[in-house]
């Protein structure tokens, strides 16, 4: 993996870069559209690549490894051959999944034992067979194994978890370097900094994972519930510490003006459900603000939801067509509303790009993130 810094923006600490992996070049900054079981829900691999542009997708190593699980995807070829997706993907390690499960698992030195969703059964997360797990899944990008804490947390469980995170983290990198990919490529270890709202162990963290010299670096445990204030304040500290040289990963982030908020502090990459999810609820993403498309408002409202996005979700179908479609439970609805929301997050961080490249990003985020924010 190599990653290229091609320009700054004056006036904010915005970039644009390039991020080249065995299976394709990254355009960043970007969004990468969230596939937790090796698919984007209800959209389909075409419809990533042809309508809204995904460069790259996730895949989620604790719901993988619970199902299809290893054996098939290994028989696959990973999860390239499985899902048919053959541009680049990253998979979270599980740490967020299985430290979510706070009634079902057991965090100790060695790793944590939890109890499947599915049917209960019991298993053990380690650093070492984390980094097996993910070599079979095969993704371009793999995460370190870490400790989510929750929001709020208290100073000495945040310290506690930061550090067993670090100690992990050293157990990531040495199974990772005493092992060969699979498939015949490379992969890229990121590690993750932690240290919930703490400003102490935010600074202590991103300084250990700056030492371990990766390809990148992730920043995880903010979007958990905390005020988007502190988000941004602890995100800018890392990023300050972090190498430029190196991609920066924000996990789990956020709303359309958070990602722009962030590419302002220097962040690279972005992920969240938020675009589907929200979509099949009926909420939708636009230039001009947030429609809940079930309001009685837009019942005739016969115009296209951005008539000029090249995405046919978006420009084709009407705002009164969209509401009918959830108003008659038609599930149609709940897809065409996550291929709008998906293309517009990739439409959003394009446009970030160019006038990062420009060099107008700054004056043109302050005037969009409040535009992005009104509810229509």
């Amino acid at each position: 993996m190599k990653f290229e810094l091609l320009h700054k923006d004056p006036a904010s600490k915005a970039r644009a870069g390039k991020l080249t992996t065995a299976h394709g070049e990254i355009e960043t900054p970007i969004f990468m559209p969230v596939g937790t079981v090796g698919s984007v829900k209800a959209v389909t691999q075409e419809q990533l690549r042809e309508e809204i542009n995904a460069q790259i997708i996730l895949g989620n190593t604790y719901h993988l490894y619970l199902r299809p699980g290893l054996e098939i995807l290994r028989q696959a070829g990973g999860l390239h051959g499985f899902n048919g997706w053959e541009r680049p993907l990253l998979t979270d390690s599980g740490g967020y999944q299985v430290f979510s499960l706070a009634n079902n698992r057991k965090i100790k030195e060695e790793g944590c034992v939890f109890q499947s969703h599915i049917d209960g059964s019991r298993h053990l997360f380690t650093p070492e067979n984390v980094m097996d797990t993910q070599r079979v899944i095969g993704a371009d990008i793999i995460m370190a194994f870490d400790e989510c804490p929750p929001y709020p947390s208290e100073y000495k469980y945040a310290k506690q978890s930061m550090e067993l995170t670090h100690r992990w983290l050293d157990r990531c990198i040495r199974r990772f370097k005493g092992t060969d990919p699979i498939y015949g490529y490379e992969q890229a270890l990121f590690p993750i900094v932690q240290g919930s709202t703490y400003k102490d162990l935010r600074k202590i963290s991103a300084e250990v994972i700056a030492s371990k010299d990766c390809l990148g670096n992730a920043i995880g445990g903010l979007s958990v519930g905390e005020p988007e204030e502190d988000m941004y304040e602890m995100c800018e500290l890392v990023c300050d510490i972090l190498p430029t040289e190196k991609p920066r990963y924000l996990m789990g982030v956020g709303t359309p003006w958070n990602i722009l908020e962030n590419i302002s502090l220097g962040v690279d990459m972005f992920d969240c459900v938020m675009p589907t999810r929200n979509g099949r609820n009926g909420m939708l993403f636009t230039w001009q603000g947030v429609i809940n498309i079930k309001n009685k408002k837009w019942a005739t409202d016969f115009t296209p939801i951005d008539a000029n996005s090249p995405c046919i979700a978006t420009s084709k179908y009407t705002k009164a067509y969209l509401r009918h479609l959830f108003a008659a439970g038609e599930i149609l609805g709940m897809q065409l509303a996550s291929i709008h929301n998906l293309a517009f997050y990739l439409e959003l961080v394009k446009e970030a790009r160019k006038r990062i490249l420009e060099g107008t990003f700054a004056a043109w985020k302050e005037g969009m993130v409040k535009q992005l924010r009104q509810r229509l």
